[in-house]
């Protein structure tokens, strides 16, 4: 992947010590000065190479967020509270760090007239009708965390038609690979391959039927790099493959892969979820000229290798 689209700027990414945030990081330090916000919650201090700057600060303070946005020329927002399952059994929470502290951080770009590029999510469209999910699609999300990242996808491009502001918001499927912890508020990818390696049963819920469009990290990293230069600005995309996958199919892929003793077991469905789920990617295609160029097989055989590393190194 041709990383090197953002140069010489002054970059600052929200939630850098994260996953996804820690990809940019490492893709733009080299070329740029980075600044990295975060509050270490979720994120990890050893994400944070010594070339960028932490500061290590709440979303939600908005006198942190004009200091780390003083001078800045682009913003990277990825800093939320990612569980689905947080945000129902806690919505006003949920909405404080996803869609008032993102308001603030606008705000603090508009005084710096910085590009914002915003993680925005597949969960503002909810149920989907048709399969693939075009931009313009229904939003019907069916959880506060869906409906609060839906309120800033629109705020981000109101921000642009009302202030001039360039922004552009990445709808994100269903984001994948190394560095990617297994845990509560992890993908299903990370989950599968902890169970396989650690010989523990791969739980499939429901009947393993529910498709995904599951998207590695350096095509994301791809997205991110070319929305922060595009023209094609007050925008919103989806960040996907255009290709989905069934549940079942994910986990004997990582059996096979992982070559392990491990059963694919099937519990009970989670419910309110969604069946269905496939990026039309032609938007993105067409004005950011994005091309996922990793495939599922290839992605997934990183990031084991990277568990396995990680395993090793913890022996």
């Amino acid at each position: 992947m041709d990383a090197n689209t953002v140069t010489g700027r002054t970059v600052l990414i929200t939630g850098g010590a994260g996953f996804i945030g820690r990809h940019l990081v490492e893709t733009l330090v080299f070329e740029n000065e980075v600044r990295v916000f975060d509050n270490l919650t979720t994120g990890r201090l050893a994400n944070v190479p010594n070339r960028a700057t932490l500061l290590e600060d709440d979303i939600q303070n908005e006198n942190a967020l004009t200091r780390a946005t003083d001078s800045i020329d682009i913003i990277f927002h990825e800093a939320a509270l990612v569980s689905v399952a947080h945000s129902v059994e806690e919505p006003q929470t949920s909405h404080e760090i996803n869609a008032e502290a993102t308001l603030s951080l606008l705000e603090a770009a508009r005084n710096e007239d910085a590009r914002v590029v915003l993680a925005s999510s597949a969960a503002i469209y909810g149920h989907p009708e048709s399969i693939p999910i075009t931009e313009d699609h229904p939003k019907e999300p069916t959880s506060p965390y869906g409906l609060d990242k839906l309120a800033t996808d629109h705020y981000a491009r109101l921000y642009n038609d009302l202030y001039d502001l360039e922004t552009v918001a990445l709808r994100y499927f269903n984001v994948y690979g190394p560095g990617q912890v297994a845990g509560d508020y992890s993908g299903v990818i990370s989950v599968f391959i902890d169970q396989a390696l650690s010989g523990e049963d791969i739980t499939v819920h429901g009947d393993g039927e529910q498709t995904r469009d599951f998207v590695y990290i350096d095509d994301v990293v791809q997205a991110n790099c070319k929305a922060a230069t595009t023209d094609a600005v007050g925008e919103a995309y989806n960040v996907g493959t255009g290709e989905s996958v069934t549940i079942r199919e994910l986990a004997e892929l990582i059996q096979d892969i992982t070559d392990t003793d491990s059963d694919i077991v099937h519990t009970d469905e989670r419910t309110g979820d969604i069946e269905h789920s496939k990026a039309d990617i032609s938007k993105a295609d067409q004005q950011l000229e994005y091309e996922p160029t990793v495939s599922l097989r290839e992605g997934l055989e990183h990031t084991v290798e990277w568990y396995r590393q990680r395993r090793a190194s913890s022996e």
